[in-house]
């Protein structure tokens, strides 16, 4: 077990932009992963690989999740020491978008002043991997990701997106608050959620007769209720008791 574990990680590891693309940790696309070797790396991909590698076996500590973390911290609209790139300094708000490489691209568009917007469910992903990365509630990265998402917390959609991504949302909403361990999760107004109860209401609501869920927006595939089926019991698996 213990060396499939290790085959597994060195795949995984093999799909991580580093040196072996010829490139160093000075290029915004440095650590990330993305659809295969080509095109560029993005914060959805590389949330995945971070928990892969976790699921692996690698610690917090390990080097290819240290060098994820690199390119996790450049999708973050928080200027400082971690992001240096231009994005942020440009609509410094705390959230994530897309990726900053290939000159950065959020899917929720730009700020007239030409900052990358963000939208929730990149900063759950990017809440998700800072803490499997080893990050805790004091890093500023962290503290700034849960401020953004205290302000727009909700159910109703993806926030910075609409219903776009909807049930993609869900599913990473989920692992990340519970990843982040707490059992309520405080609004910027400071009520209390019990977000597993709020998740489960809502996923529940959107069911189809037939069993099923699908969106009506039909942006990366969630029209199709295979994809979407599975994105809405992959979030309900997380509020059984």
């Amino acid at each position: 077990m213990l060396f499939r574990s290790a085959e597994a990680r060195a795949f995984l590891e093999g799909l991580q932009w580093d040196e072996s693309e010829g490139i160093t940790p000075a290029d915004p696309a440095y650590g990330g992963a993305g659809y295969g070797r080509k095109g560029r790396p993005d914060l959805s991909n590389t949330a995945f690989l971070i928990e892969a590698l976790r699921n692996a076996g690698a610690e917090a500590d390990d080097a290819a999740i240290q060098r994820a973390l690199l390119f996790v911290s450049r999708t973050q609209n928080l200027p400082g020491p971690h992001n240096e790139l231009p994005h942020p300094a440009k609509n410094p708000d705390g959230g994530f978008y897309y990726t900053p490489a290939n000159g950065g691209e959020s899917m929720a568009g730009t700020t007239p002043e030409g900052g990358l917007r963000s939208y929730a469910s990149m900063t759950y992903a990017g809440l998700k991997s800072m803490i499997f990365a080893g990050l805790d509630k004091d890093d500023p990265r962290v503290k700034a990701a849960l401020e953004w998402l205290r302000k727009h917390y909700t159910f109703d959609e993806n926030p910075g997106m609409g219903d776009a991504g909807l049930f993609y949302y869900y599913h990473t909403m989920a692992k990340a608050l519970d990843v982040l361990g707490e059992e309520t999760f405080a609004d910027a107004a400071g009520k209390e959620h019990d977000w597993l109860k709020e998740l489960a209401d809502a996923v529940i609501a959107r069911q189809r007769e037939d069993g099923a869920w699908v969106n009506a927006n039909a942006r990366w595939m969630e029209n199709d209720p295979n994809l979407v089926t599975a994105y809405a019991l992959l979030a309900l698996a997380y509020s059984k008791p």
